[in-house]
């Protein structure tokens, strides 16, 4: 009889709390997950997959608050982020009527060249897509081979995406722009109002985003500029 061997052929399925069953439900099939299995009673569970992945839920701790979006987590690694992000978009837009981009749940923007997107569900959980070949190192601080509002937008872009520290983001961007804003290129200065119009927007505090909206429409920008700025 041969020694048992352990062979690299594991797979890990994340359980995360599940605070409302109706609610994830309807979040997760407008989605396209399939749900494989679901039970309430002697205990909450449920199972869905969509494509090559599964995501678990089971009872929430006791006073779990999914407003605080800090009850559970999933990172999934894929080959290229952008066609989930699409493909999520699609789905959303065709059950809601739109893409959520604040409260619970919602759904990250998702700029070009990024290597990253959340989804957040009705519970709080993060759901984080990631690109294989994402860089290692991050200069948290921005890089410092950038300056003024392009440092800032560098910081915020690792605090947002990575930390998922959207409040964060906003106070340096607010911090930056009253900084820097005199001075800086207009393309990033517009880079840096629709980045705040977002995360203002994610956050649902809104009262600066007319005024930042006023300001980057009355910005001279070339078209080829509004192209890089992000701008809607």
């Amino acid at each position: 009889m041969t020694e048992a061997t352990i062979r690299a052929n594991e797979t890990t399925v994340p359980v995360m709390p599940c605070v409302s069953v109706e609610e994830t439900l309807e979040f997760y099939r407008a989605l396209g997950f399939e749900v494989t299995f679901q039970q309430t009673r002697p205990y909450l569970y449920l199972a869905l997959e969509w494509s090559g992945f599964a995501l678990h839920f089971g009872t929430p701790p006791k006073n779990t608050d999914p407003g605080q979006e800090e009850v559970g987590g999933c990172l999934i690694l894929v080959d290229d982020v952008a066609p989930y992000h699409a493909e999520f978009s699609r789905a959303l837009r065709a059950a809601y009527g739109k893409v959520p981009a604040k409260g619970r749940p919602r759904i990250t923007r998702f700029r070009p060249g990024a290597s990253r997107f959340t989804m957040v569900d009705p519970s709080g959980n993060s759901v984080i897509f990631i690109q294989r070949d994402e860089p290692a190192g991050l200069e948290y601080g921005g890089s410092k081979e950038l300056t003024g509002l392009a440092r800032a937008l560098d910081n915020a872009r690792i605090l947002s995406e990575f930390k998922n520290d959207d409040r964060a983001a906003l106070r340096v961007l607010t911090t930056a722009l009253r900084r820097h804003g005199p001075t800086a290129p207009p393309v990033d200065t517009a880079r840096t109002l629709t980045t705040l119009i977002e995360l203002a927007t994610a956050l649902d505090e809104t009262e600066s985003v007319d005024g930042w909206r006023q300001r980057l429409n009355a910005l001279d920008l070339t078209d080829a500029e509004r192209g890089p700025a992000g701008m809607p």
